[in-house]
């Protein structure tokens, strides 16, 4: 009587364990089934997005600089030149206003309506390094925050149907000696005693005044404030190309689309190592593709911006569906990074088929903020990564990102959905994951799938996150589990 008992008593234990496992299993296989569902529904998003940013198109008409009196390899100011055949290409309907080969020098270039500015193979703009020569003063962006200050090299405000195209070099000719010395930095020229951006009346002003409400149009800058031009900048324009240049020697951040929608960068190569020289820059930007580059830089290869502090919130404007692919960097501090200029929100980057391999690239993959800037970002999706050699992390993901001070605030930001795929590195430096969050806003989930991290000397070092998977991952020749 009492062995039939037991015998039922554990007849009944085994079935509901049974059941019991088969229930976590199923669920676990739907949880798996549904995160892997969303990854290629975001996939079949970027494909849609793709779709709808369609080339810019122009006249087959051309006018020649030279036509309009430019003079190549000569010291000689081509900007009315260049200048006037621009007006003129714009004001007939649209066009090609060329650049032929040979070496140009030139202050600031403004585009027009319907222009594509292209310069032939051998053909080279070399632009002015005295500051007073990108007057009048423009309205543009210093690190997220908006002001009147020096025209960026290249700038287009409010246009529409414009191009850079071209085998061509742009030549910003920074260096030690000039725009890169107001970095107060010793390594870029700077001497101790001379003026540079961080003096009181010069970033740290502008920071107080968009703290403060103050209007754009009364941020003036410009000459005695050593806050350094953008190279390439297209503010609040539609349907933009910049294809197959080479950009060097920077002054500051390199292709800074700002307010800006359907954007596509093309077959670009940057060669600039001064402070700040970001590669490509989107903020508040809509619909961006970045393909077929090569970034050499001497900070983020490329960098998702959406604005800073107070002046981020009072655009209040995302940065959304930017698109990398077939890209190769080198140095830099970030291979693809977001932030920290980030207050305005950033959704849906998807990064694919990109190589990085540099023994001066810090992190492959980086989303940095603070409680100052705050913001959303959401939706990361990585997928065909090669990566040789990183000096920090494969994955960083930082809630408290410092610089220029105490960077504490009440704007707690919010991380959520980095999705990681078909990822290799041969050198994954310290880190494969370093993310810290918030106790009250936690980073939210993680996954790896199909990653395989060699060289590196932790698997992870995490704080606060939520949801972090690894699936099919290896790291030091280790399956890692959950």
């Amino acid at each position: 009587m009492k062995l039939f008992k037991t015998y039922t008593i554990l007849k009944k234990i085994t079935s509901r364990t049974i059941i019991s496992f088969v229930c976590f299993l199923a669920m676990g296989v739907s949880v798996f089934s549904q995160e892997n569902n969303s990854s290629k529904e975001q996939w079949k998003k970027m494909q849609s997005i793709i779709k709808s940013i369609k080339y810019p198109k122009f006249p087959n008409k051309t006018y020649n600089i030279v036509d309009y009196g430019a003079q190549s390899n000569t010291a000689y100011d081509n900007t009315a030149a260049i200048t006037k055949a621009i007006k003129e290409c714009s004001k007939n309907g649209g066009g090609t206003v060329l650049v032929p080969k040979g070496k140009f020098e030139s202050h600031a270039i403004h585009l027009e309506d319907n222009v594509n500015f292209h310069l032939d193979k051998d053909a080279e703009i070399l632009f002015s390094t005295n500051p007073k020569d990108y007057y009048p003063l423009v309205h543009t962006s210093f690190e997220g925050t908006e002001y009147m200050n020096y025209s960026p090299l290249i700038y287009a405000n409010n246009k529409t149907n414009i191009a850079v195209t071209g085998e061509g070099t742009l030549n910003g000719q920074a260096g030690n000696e000039n725009w890169w010395a107001w970095s107060n930095k010793e390594e870029y020229g700077w001497i101790k005693g001379t003026p540079s951006q961080v003096d009181p009346l010069n970033r740290l002003r502008l920071v107080e005044m968009a703290e403060n409400g103050i209007p754009v149009s009364e941020r003036i800058f410009g000459e005695g404030h050593y806050l350094r031009p953008n190279f390439v900048e297209f503010f609040e324009c539609k349907n933009v190309l910049i294809q197959n240049v080479t950009i060097i020697n920077a002054p500051f951040w390199v292709i800074h689309p700002i307010k800006s929608e359907n954007v596509i960068v093309d077959g670009v190569t940057i060669n600039s190592h001064g402070p700040n020289n970001d590669g490509c820059d989107p903020e508040y930007s809509k619909n961006v593709i970045i393909k077929n580059c090569t970034f050499n830089t001497g900070d983020d290869c490329i960098a998702i911006k959406s604005g800073r502090d107070a002046d981020g919130r009072r655009v209040a404007m995302k940065s959304e569906n930017i698109i990398v692919q077939n890209c190769t960097m080198y140095d830099g501090h970030g291979g693809v990074t977001i932030g920290s200029e980030i207050s305005g929100g950033v959704s849906n980057v998807y990064v694919e088929n990109c190589k990085m391999n540099s023994p001066n690239l810090d992190i492959a993959i980086r989303l940095k903020t603070n409680s100052k800037r705050g913001g959303l970002i959401e939706n990361f999706y990585v997928r065909n990564l090669e990566i040789g050699q990183v000096k920090e992390a494969v994955l960083k993901a930082d809630m408290f990102y410092n610089v220029h001070g105490n960077q504490d605030g009440t704007f707690i930001p919010r991380i959520e959905n980095i999705y990681l795929e078909n990822v290799t590195v041969k050198n994954g430096g310290k880190y494969s994951i370093l993310a810290k969050g918030y106790k009250e806003s936690p980073i939210k989930n993680i996954t790896f799938k199909n990653v395989t991290i060699e060289n590196v000397k932790e698997t992870y070092s995490i704080e606060n996150v939520n949801n972090l998977k690894f699936v099919n991952t290896f790291i030091n020749g280790k399956l890692v589990k959950d």
